[in-house]
């Protein structure tokens, strides 16, 4: 049986905590900055932790189960 390959774009987007979490981005932060606040921009700023539903997803992506 081949390998299995991680999904590249996964890879560039989420990463391991050590206590074995995956940590993500927010979305809606990358253009079209104007007309968002200042609030909102600097809350969107700060890491996420992926939730429980999207876990085994996002696993699968990675090879990690």
């Amino acid at each position: 049986m081949p390998k299995m390959k991680t999904i590249s774009g996964a890879k560039k987007r989420f990463t391991l905590t050590g206590t074995g979490k995956i940590k993500r981005k927010h979305a809606f932060k990358s253009h079209i900055l104007t007309k968002k606040t200042t609030k909102q921009k600097r809350n969107l700023t700060h890491v996420a932790i992926v939730h429980k539903s999207d876990l085994n997803n996002v696993k699968a992506m990675l090879c990690l189960r």
